[in-house]
């Protein structure tokens, strides 16, 4: 077993459980539909989240060719997971709840899920310039693009259907860039 198959292990098992997590609150909100308030924008960002999720896994194949980890790669990689599943966690109402309306969930208790994402997208540059060897301008861009638009879901919640398009789109982007 190589390094890289090694600390993968970790990162893949807390992925598995965010996407675990986020298929299981769809579930539960399908078999409460009649409680349910839905919006578009908190499937959207919801759909977004699982992407980067994905990505992340996606992202760390690539890794395999890092020569020599180092236990702060390894932190970083297993925090980026974290945060990306405290991100899953937050990102749809839970039918245990009393209130099912997605937007008002997204405008309020949501925004947990854009701050876990925040702090994914600063382990972006770290990975991008210590294991990629990326240029450092578009390694700080990009990511501060994405940290830009959580700090508006966070601050302007009641911009939420419009930030989370243009997160969407910002999402799309990075897919793109990194397949």
């Amino acid at each position: 077993m190589t390094q890289h198959e090694y600390i993968f292990i970790t990162v893949s098992i807390i992925l598995g459980l965010a996407i675990t997590r986020l298929l299981h609150t769809v579930a539960m909100l399908i078999r409460a539909q009649r409680h349910v308030v839905f919006h578009w924008s908190t499937a959207l960002w919801a759909l977004c989240v699982m992407v980067y999720i994905l990505q992340l896994w996606w992202v760390g194949w690539g890794l395999r060719d890092v020569p020599a980890w180092t236990f702060a790669s390894f932190v970083v990689l297993v925090l980026g997971s974290i945060f990306i599943y405290g991100a899953a966690e937050m990102a749809l109402p839970v039918p245990e709840s009393d209130d099912l309306d997605m937007l008002k969930h997204s405008q309020k208790l949501g925004r947990l899920s854009a701050v876990s994402m925040l702090a994914y997208f600063l382990v972006g540059p770290y990975v991008n310039l210590t294991m990629y060897d990326y240029p450092i301008l578009p390694v700080l861009v990009l990511p501060g693009v994405g940290m830009a638009l959580m700090l508006g879901v966070i601050l302007m919640p009641l911009r939420f259907p419009l930030l989370t398009v243009l997160f969407s789109i910002y999402s799309a982007v990075v897919v793109a860039l990194t397949i």
